[in-house]
């Protein structure tokens, strides 16, 4: 109704973009530090033209690292942050309200489907892991929530009233057009009638 994408979905993207971004630096970073030290130690015995070339080489080796161990974590840090995310503001809008319980559920839930492949030891793992992980989550989300002032309920109730009272006054302006129009209208066939009724 707005021409734009509700708020809620919006948070899901930058969320998982975010997610994406921290999962590459966590995952790169230690792989490049890693790499660039076993390169140096490995290539001891190698010639370089210069000390410049040593050094770029070994940043090449980190950077290789950076980039394949980065790309690993880093999907698999979105998915888990997307699917946490949707399940939790499916069930808060849903539900229309914002409690622990979304969160938790929501955590579970995905914790447990990045585990299922590890058979039933791996879902209740993940099942425990991902309840563990969503409550303070949750909590967290929902401080940061309080301390703006308006929770996105309390947002979207106030935007939904707005609409439906800037609809009300556009159908009322809309009516009283219309209404004067019938006036001028019956006023203009009126007008004839009483012409012909004074010559007779």
């Amino acid at each position: 109704e707005r021409q734009r994408y509700p708020e809620e979905t919006m948070n899901i993207i930058k969320s998982a973009f975010t997610g994406g971004v921290v999962g590459w630096l966590y995952g790169g970073l230690p792989a490049f530090y890693q790499a660039r030290k076993a390169f140096i130690e490995r290539s001891h015995g190698e010639l370089f033209q210069n000390r410049a070339d040593a050094v770029q080489s070994a940043h090449r080796a980190g950077l290789r690292s950076f980039i394949r161990y980065g790309w690993r974590w880093s999907w698999r840090v979105a998915a888990f942050v997307t699917i946490f995310n949707t399940v939790s503001t499916g069930l808060s809008v849903y539900r229309n309200k914002t409690t622990i319980s979304n969160f938790a559920s929501a955590g579970a839930f995905t914790g447990a489907l990045f585990r299922m492949h590890l058979g039933l030891q791996g879902l209740a793992g993940g099942f425990v892991f991902g309840t563990a992980f969503g409550i303070p989550a949750g909590g967290l989300l929902m401080v940061m929530q309080k301390l703006a002032g308006e929770t996105l309920q309390e947002k979207r109730n106030r935007e939904c009233r707005e609409l439906y009272e800037q609809k009300l006054a556009e159908w009322q302006s809309r009516l009283s057009v219309t209404e004067v129009l019938g006036q001028t209208e019956s006023n203009a066939q009126g007008g004839p009638e009483t012409e012909t009724a004074t010559e007779s």
